[in-house]
């Protein structure tokens, strides 16, 4: 019996926190349907290929490949400078019946479509070329030279996987999770507990309050992004092509933003449990506009929810500089995303305090 009163409590409680029932039943709901668009959308890899004095029916055959998509170029420097632009995936030129292929390699799986499709054109121009002249019962064959294939990476190397792609973005996304929940559990807690509305009474203002917390947990922010982007450099051995500091720029900026968030969800919060609740809702529809597939593929309504999140702002930086080198130029865009995230959180945070300093 005992034991029965005790869980007729608990469901009565459970029952009386209408929030906490919908977070329990409809915030799956919501995730499965967000998991199910996402990686429904049609993401086929279709590889750009650039070319330099490539004859006209190897060019034809690398065309005839499904998703495949070739340009021909007048010049090495012009085909240097597409690729170099993100404008193609793969640049082939041929001096001295030798194919120089450049691979950006920021995506594994376009590189081997660019491989394979060079592959197949000239196995194909191969045996178009062995021609059969048949007189009689007579055959011949015509020579062909040797081909050779040397290929170069803009970024990584021929070992390179699918989990480079993906390092940039989830290097930002645990910096962003963590500094979320550490920091909407601490303000949490000072409500809770009563030393907020302590402080409240005091005349310190609502600003200093924030600011002090940002200060705080933003050190310890630095300290975490400094040791995860060590981490994934010197043990996973993730090559950085641009600045290492433009990395730590940007993960801490997303850091700010997490930080930030996390102290504003946490006045919506009555308990631990509740701040915990606020992860599927919050936090996980991040990963899933990050890049992870392509933005482009999806819907306007999810590219406008995209546009929403931090997370796409950062992903977007982080992938630039570590697989193809961007400047802080480049990047501006993004930074500035983040910046005007952490102004508005941080001014939300301010008012929101409000509610919790008594006349």
């Amino acid at each position: 019996m005992k034991i029965i009163a005790i869980a007729k409590r608990v469901l009565l409680e459970l029952v009386r926190d209408k929030r906490t029932l919908a977070l329990l039943f409809i915030a799956p709901l919501l995730v499965l349907l967000l998991m199910n668009y996402v990686f429904s959308v049609n993401t086929t890899t279709t590889v750009r290929i650039a070319t330099v004095n490539v004859t006209q029916p190897i060019v034809q055959n690398m065309a005839a490949t499904k998703h495949v998509t070739v340009k021909t170029y007048n010049s090495r420097h012009a085909a240097d400078q597409a690729i170099a632009n993100r404008d193609v995936d793969t640049t082939i030129s041929v001096t001295n019946n030798t194919y120089h292929v450049t691979h950006a390699n920021t995506d594994v799986a376009k590189t081997n479509l660019a491989k394979m499709a060079l592959q197949s054109a000239l196995t194909n121009n191969q045996l178009h070329a062995l021609t059969t002249t048949v007189t009689g019962r007579q055959t011949s064959l015509t020579p062909q030279q040797p081909v050779k294939i040397t290929n170069t990476y803009n970024y990584g190397n021929a070992k390179s996987t699918f989990f480079a792609k993906m390092m940039p973005i989830l290097m930002g996304f645990f910096v962003f999770f963590f500094v979320f929940l550490i920091s909407g559990m601490a303000l949490l807690r000072e409500r809770t507990s009563g030393t907020l509305e302590r402080l409240l009474a005091t005349p310190v203002r609502r600003s200093d309050i924030v600011f002090g917390y940002m200060l705080s947990y933003g050190a310890i922010a630095v300290i975490q992004t400094l040791l995860i982007v060590g981490f994934t450099v010197k043990v996973l051995k993730v090559q950085v092509a641009g600045s290492i500091w433009l990395v730590v720029l940007t993960t801490v900026l997303l850091a700010l933003v997490a930080l930030a968030l996390g102290i504003f969800m946490s006045t919506f919060a009555q308990s631990e449990f509740q701040m915990m609740q606020f992860i599927p809702i919050i936090v996980v529809p991040q990963i899933f506009f990050s890049g992870l597939t392509s933005l482009q593929a999806m819907a306007t309504w999810a590219q406008w929810l995209a546009n929403l999140l931090p997370m796409k702002y950062a992903a977007n930086a982080l992938t630039s500089i570590i697989l193809t080198g961007a400047k802080f130029s480049d990047i501006a865009g993004n930074l500035i995303a983040l910046l005007f995230f952490i102004i508005i959180l941080t001014t939300g945070n301010i008012v929101g305090l409000k509610r919790y300093r008594k006349a």
